[in-house]
Order: C-alpha cells, then structure tokens, then sequence
C-alpha cells in the first residue's frame, strides 16, 4: 500500500474515536478516516467535524456501515465485546484488514471461529494488546529472552484498577455485566494474560483462580443511601459520589484533567454543565452499591506453563493509583518493574542492579504508555509492507483468551483447576 492508509470505524465511543482517530491527526501521512458507524449521533457529529468524514459516510449502525461496498483498507471495530466478531467477520468478507478492540469475544467459540475467518481469508487481523507495544513491555520482554537473568522461572504480576477507574468501568460503566459484555478478568486483563504468554515463550497449561464481587453491592450502602447520587441525602461523605468525582476529583474530574476520559464518556464534549445533566439521568449518575454490576471487584489467578514456569496474577479496584507491576525471577537474577515510574530495575545475582529508565520522550505517547500509537505504528508499517502477521495478530490473542476465560471458569468453580487444552476442546464442542 502506498499513501494514506484508509480507514474505517465501527463504534466511535472512547476507544474508536478518542483513542485510534487521532492518529490521523499526528500522522496523516500513515492514515485517514473515510467511515464511520455509531449510534448516537452527537459521536458521528464529532467524527464529521474533527475528521472531515462526509455526512453521507456517517452511518448511524455496523450493519449499515458493512453492508456498503467495501470503504477503506481496514476496519477499525471497537463496538461493545459482545458485538465485535459478528462485525470482524463481516468486514473480512468484505475485503477488510481489522484491526479489533480487545477482547476478541466472551465467547470461545467466536473466537476460534475468528481465528479460522483470518486463515481462511488470509487478510491481517490485529487484536489491540496494546501493552506489547509500549517501551516497558518490550524492554521486558527483550531483557527476559535475550538470558539477562537466565531462565525464567517465575512471573508475578499485579494490576491496580484504581478505587475510581473501577467505579467508573466496572459498576457504572459499559463493562459492570459479563452477560452483556465480558468477564472483568478478560476485559480489563487479557491485556495481562497476553503479556505473561509473551514473557513465557511457551503455551499456558492450566489455571486456577479466586475472586468475588465483595464491595460494589446493596448490602454495603451507607445507610439512608439513594438510588441516584443527585438526590442522595449522605452524598457528602460518600467517596464514591459522583458529581464530586467528574467535576472536581483531581483522578478524574473535569476542573483536574480537562475534558478527557473518563469525563468524555459521561458527556460528550464534557463540561461541568453538560456533566451534571447527565449525572441527573445517565448511568454514571448512580449509587455504586444499587447498580445492577456483577463482576468481580478483585481477583487472583495462578498460571502453570511448559516446563514448569509458574505465574500469578491479581487485580484489584482497591488501590489509589492505577498502574500494573511485576516481577521476573530466573535462575540467574531477577527483574522488577514499575509502570507507573516507567522503570525496569535489574537485579543479577552477585553483581550490582541496574535501573534503566524508560520515561525518556514520556510527553510524546498516547495512552497506555504509548501502546495505543504504538500497536498504530505498527500494524500500518506491516500493511505498507503486504504483511499480514500482526504482533499481537489473532492467533497468539486467542490464546490469552483462553487462559482469561478458563480463569473466570474457575473462579465460578469455586478455584478448580481448569486444564486449558481440555477447556478449548470443549468450546471447540
């Protein structure tokens, strides 16, 4: 391919359109934006005024827009989790590359059968892990398989949702039900399980895990608590009100971060007026303990690999800061990492530990640490080539999928071990 990269999007929510679109604003010569479907039509509108994107390739649902002739190069699909592979395979027959929000799907099934459509169409399929694609990931990665610590051994790692980041996603927000979108394991962390699969080298063999909703319920309201926040007589000394948190919370309000996500979500071209309307009637507007949420609020998963390489895993809505560590043991040192502090601090054994610093140029990335312009760079650079092997491309993502969704089995069993090989064969039916 020569020029511009053409695209279109199906689902211009906060990863569709705020997320991958500007792309095109840093990088014009690598991509533009032809079409684009969404069903509210103030995104459509933002996607017509910030993009150029003519009225008439504005298309109000997924199926109007994939029912065209085939617009653009690649298909952008970051529609909600349960709608993404009906979407992913129309546009491969169309003619699409596809770049697809993670995850893939909650269902196995879908995702295997995603996996068959990109064989058999041959076309490129990129899934968004978007963490493989940040300098702390990577460094990770290269410091591991290049022997820095020799052979691994172990892998622990932890992901702080943050007390806010949770409130918002996963009990106000599109991901609080796994019966319409995922379990929280594999929508916030198949990121992490992709990552661990790409540290180990080698496939994941069974998992065990534990976790509940524990918080996040009716039973643990303050007492005189209302449904709503905006008529809520205790609002004041609740942590969790939320006129208090979109507006003028310094994690996430609008007078702090300007209007960007997570207020972006809320309202579109947020400010505190058009926030407190929707509070009064939205979803974001209600009591965290009387919403109708049922993932889980913290979670630990244990992971055997071949060879006997063990990891494990927590994540965790009750935490200050959102931000993942982790630690790499070896046979001959260890590795420990900070995200947040964007830092690798190497440790071989009888010798002094090295810190390398990987927040040099931190001002230019996107967002997660640089992995969303990151996996852009990347994909459009293989389909400039006539590449279709994607580094995180929908073979090696089913696989992070599996052990995520075998995880959640588990939890629900109780913490059973769940023998990955047995659980995809089951899917596979």
């Amino acid at each position: 391919m020569t020029g511009p990269i053409t695209v279109a999007i199906c689902g211009c929510g906060s990863r569709g359109l705020d997320a991958y679109a500007p792309y095109q604003t840093a990088h014009p010569e690598r991509m533009k934006i032809v079409a684009g479907a969404d069903p509210r039509p103030e995104r459509l509108e933002k996607l017509r005024k910030t993009y150029g994107v003519a009225e008439e390739m504005c298309f109000a649902s997924d199926d109007a827009l994939l029912a065209q002739p085939k617009l653009a190069d690649v298909m952008i699909v970051a529609t909600l989790d349960a709608a993404h592979v009906k979407a992913a395979l129309a546009a491969l027959d169309k003619g699409y590359h596809v770049l697809l929000e993670k995850p893939i799907s909650p269902r196995l099934d879908e995702c295997l059968a995603l996996r068959e459509k990109a064989r058999q169409t041959g076309r490129a399929v990129a899934v968004c892990h978007v963490l493989r694609y940040t300098r702390f990931y990577s460094a990770l990665q290269a410091l591991a398989e290049r022997g820095e610590i020799g052979a691994l051994q172990t892998i622990e790692a932890s992901e702080n949702v943050a007390w806010w980041h949770f409130a918002h996603s996963f009990v106000r927000g599109n991901w609080r039900r796994q019966d319409e979108t995922s379990p929280m394991i594999l929508q916030k962390c198949c990121h992490d399980m992709d990552i661990f699969r790409w540290l180990a080298g080698r496939k994941c063999l069974a998992v065990q895990s534990f976790g509940s909703l524990s918080f996040f319920r009716p039973e643990n309201a303050p007492a005189g608590a209302a449904d709503r926040c905006c008529a809520c007589p205790v609002r004041d000394g609740c942590l969790y009100d939320a006129e208090r948190l979109y507006i003028s919370d310094p994690h996430c309000g609008i007078e702090h971060i300007g209007p960007n996500w997570p207020v972006d979500v809320v309202a579109t071209d947020p400010t505190p007026e058009k926030l407190r309307a929707a509070l009064e009637t939205g979803p974001y507007g209600r009591c965290v303990f009387h919403c109708d949420n049922d993932v889980a609020d913290h979670q630990t998963v244990n992971m055997l690999f071949e060879g006997g390489l063990t990891a494990s895993f927590t994540v965790s809505a009750f935490t200050e800061s959102c931000h993942r560590t982790i630690k790499l043991t070896g046979t001959t040192g260890e590795i420990e990492g900070d995200m947040e502090k964007n830092a690798l601090t190497v440790r071989p054994f009888g010798q002094p530990a090295r810190v390398i610093d990987l927040s040099e140029r931190a001002g230019e990335f996107s967002g997660h640490g640089g992995g969303d312009f990151g996996l852009l760079d990347s994909f459009f650079a293989l389909l400039a080539s006539g590449g279709t092997q994607a580094l995180t491309g929908v073979e090696a993502s089913v696989e992070s999928h599996v052990m995520a969704l075998a995880a959640e089995r588990s939890r629900l069993s109780g913490g059973a071990t769940v023998t990955l090989a047995e659980f995809e064969k089951e899917a596979v039916g």
